[in-house]
């Protein structure tokens, strides 16, 4: 098998960039097969990074110590979060740095699954313009009526479940701030509420302690709701909330779908941890407001922008 002249002219591309801007390595977005052999042999000296959905694609890649095989979520979600789960994979697991700069190869145009060319565009992402660390300026965003320590220790809590899981094991929850009552009156209770009959000062997530013992609740189904005092009022919550109106990109399940539900009917904040990737979305008033990653410290993630082609052959950007 012998890699298609657009291809191939494309990988040679990226191995030139990598050589003249400089940048720190490739990563191939790959949905077919390809001769890796060749693309070893034109990317030689090159940081490699393949990332598929389909493990049996990078099946082969694995006795190959000096590539790093990136494995995504089988769900079909546009190339743009594709792309940036792999990024954001590399950079927890460290193979990469935040300020990185890397040059992606992928197929961005819609074709039939026999096209002759697995490869049709290359791009150059500065991951500084994308991930940086959080600030309080990034949570006023919001321009909520919570406290900003409040908003911190959420983030903080959200993110340490999203990195750390529980017992070894990645989980997800749902963290819903403010508007209380309204929440309640939207929710029914799945379980026992772990919070009951305890003080005020017993479950103030500002107290690492209590966030400590929020991230056991976690493991159990179901939202956990805080007051926009910092205080935790109920856990194991099922949102009984209409989606209507929500739009979310494909790949988000139940649990984003709630947070985004709750945001949008009443004046709360919904914190949505992703179990696949750990990562935290900020939904209010039924969007994303912030997407925040689970690294040593808490860091924003902007969405890639790819360049696409219009019918008149004028480039533009989208996200």
């Amino acid at each position: 098998m012998s890699l298609p002249l657009q291809t191939t002219q494309l990988i040679q591309a990226a191995r030139d960039l990598v050589k003249g801007l400089p940048a720190d390595a490739v990563l191939l977005l790959t949905e077919t097969s390809l001769d890796w052999d060749e693309v070893g042999r034109i990317l030689v000296g090159c940081k490699l990074f393949v990332a598929a959905e389909n493990p049996a694609l990078t099946k082969p890649l694995r006795d190959r110590p000096e590539w790093h095989v990136i494995d995504l979520e089988v769900d079909p979600i546009p190339t743009q979060e594709r792309l940036s789960n792999a990024l954001l994979h590399a950079i927890t697991s460290n193979l990469l740095q935040p300020g990185a700069h890397v040059v992606v190869l992928y197929n961005g145009i819609a074709t039939q699954e026999d096209a002759p060319e697995p490869i049709d565009s290359v791009s150059v992402i500065h991951l500084g313009e994308h991930l940086g660390r959080m600030t309080s300026q990034d949570l006023r965003v919001l321009g909520t009526s919570v406290p900003m320590d409040v908003l911190r220790s959420v983030v903080e809590l959200s993110t340490e479940i999203g990195r750390e899981g529980r017992e070894g094991q990645p989980i997800g929850t749902v963290l819903v701030v403010g508007d209380t009552r309204r929440v309640l009156k939207m929710s029914r209770f799945q379980n026992f509420n772990p919070f009951r009959g305890y003080t005020k000062a017993e479950r103030d997530i500002r107290n690492r302690d209590v966030r400590e013992q929020i991230k056991e609740i976690a493991k159990l189904d179901g939202a956990i709701l805080i007051g926009r005092d910092g205080i935790a009022e109920a856990a194991c919550l099922y949102l009984d909330v209409p989606s209507d109106g929500i739009d979310l990109a494909k790949g988000f399940g139940s649990r984003h779908m709630a947070a985004a539900g709750i945001s949008q009917h009443t004046k709360a904040i919904a914190f949505c941890v992703s179990q696949s990737s750990g990562s935290s979305r900020v939904f209010q008033d039924g969007l994303v407001k912030l997407h925040i990653e689970p690294l040593a410290r808490p860091h924003v993630w902007q969405p890639v922008r790819l360049e696409t082609h219009d019918a008149d052959g004028a480039e533009e950007g989208h996200d």
